[in-house]
């Protein structure tokens, strides 16, 4: 009997736990073909997150669970999702219920035909404001056209995985991690679902416009060096400028004369050279900082305790990597 695994991460999701978990008991209650495991990776919650997860895996043999040492974000806890999952495949979803479980189904069907990641498409983005959504579409159109891989626009993480693309998720060990990057990245045979995401059960969103804006840097500086390139271009334009600038200034002195003038053109060229400068060290910036950060080899995320069916991961072999 194959077994799939759906990973959940969890941080503040006390409110939307109750309606998740009887939501997914009915569901794996509906497919008995499957041996079903339910990984809930408890982020560093401040609420009574843990709590009730442990009551469910205290009550219900296919629910297990990891429990981080703090709060290491989204990325992370996927990670170790991926760590521990025992399936055949996975199912990486939210906890909110924006992500519906009855899409599952269709895409174990399409999983079974032979595709190795099925990914979810929005056609509806739910309850969003005009801002937000547009900027994430934005985003994403910058990402596809200044990276060489398919990032898809409308696609999140909701989405199924053959244990194939399990193990190739693994092997990513980065700490500036971007995983809708990496989906991209490792390949394999792809297929799409539309659904219609829902709106939020219970509870608050923990991502704010901070979060989201931290998100997209990490995804753009993770997977492609255009804004290095942005920075290279302007500065040899505004060279440029300045050299045909100095040229004109030169003859037009040594031809017509120049009386004692320029002061609002001199502070103009200074400020505008000086905004140049500071933009493209800042683009620099954020490059060396995430150099500095992968050079520490410190652990993607710590483990406080945990409940886990490890069949197909050797945690042990994966922590020493995790340290080398």
């Amino acid at each position: 009997m194959k077994r799939v695994t759906i990973v959940v991460p969890c941080y503040n999701e006390e409110a939307s736990l109750p309606q998740l978990y009887a939501t997914l008991s009915s569901l794996m209650e509906s497919q008995p073909a499957y041996d079903w495991e339910v990984l809930m990776i408890d982020d560093g919650s401040t609420d009574g997150t843990l709590s009730l997860i442990k009551q469910y895996s205290a009550g219900d043999a296919r629910v297990a669970y990891v429990s981080l040492s703090r709060n290491f974000g989204k990325e992370n806890a996927m990670m170790a999702g991926f760590d521990y999952a025992s399936g055949d495949c996975l199912v990486m979803m939210d906890a909110d219920l924006q992500h519906p479980p009855a899409v599952i189904p269709q895409m174990l069907a399409c999983w079974e035909q032979g595709w190795d990641d099925v990914y979810a498409r929005r056609t509806c983005r739910g309850r969003e404001s005009w801002l937000r959504k547009h900027l994430s579409l934005l985003f994403y159109k910058l990402l596809q056209r200044s990276s060489r891989f398919d990032v898809l626009p409308n696609v999140g993480d909701f989405r199924l995985l053959d244990r194939k693309c399990i193990d190739a998720m693994r092997q990513l060990r980065e700490s500036e991690r971007y995983t809708k990057g990496m989906y991209a990245w490792i390949g394999f045979k792809k297929h799409e679902i539309p659904f219609e995401q829902g709106d939020r059960r219970a509870g608050q969103s923990s991502w704010r416009m901070g979060s989201l804006f931290k998100l997209a840097l990490d995804g753009i500086t993770s997977f492609t060096t255009a804004p290095l390139r942005i920075s290279t271009i302007m500065g040899l334009v505004v060279s440029l400028v300045a050299f045909c600038y100095m040229v004109f200034v030169l003859f037009k002195t040594l031809i017509v004369g120049e009386p004692v003038q320029g002061y609002p053109t001199l502070i103009l060229v200074i400020l505008f050279l000086g905004g140049i400068q500071l933009l493209s060290l800042g683009v620099i910036g954020e490059y060396l900082g995430r150099i500095f950060n992968e050079t520490k080899h410190r652990p993607i995320y710590l483990v406080a305790e945990k409940s886990t069916r490890e069949t197909h991961t050797d945690i042990n072999s994966n922590s020493k990597h995790e340290q080398d």
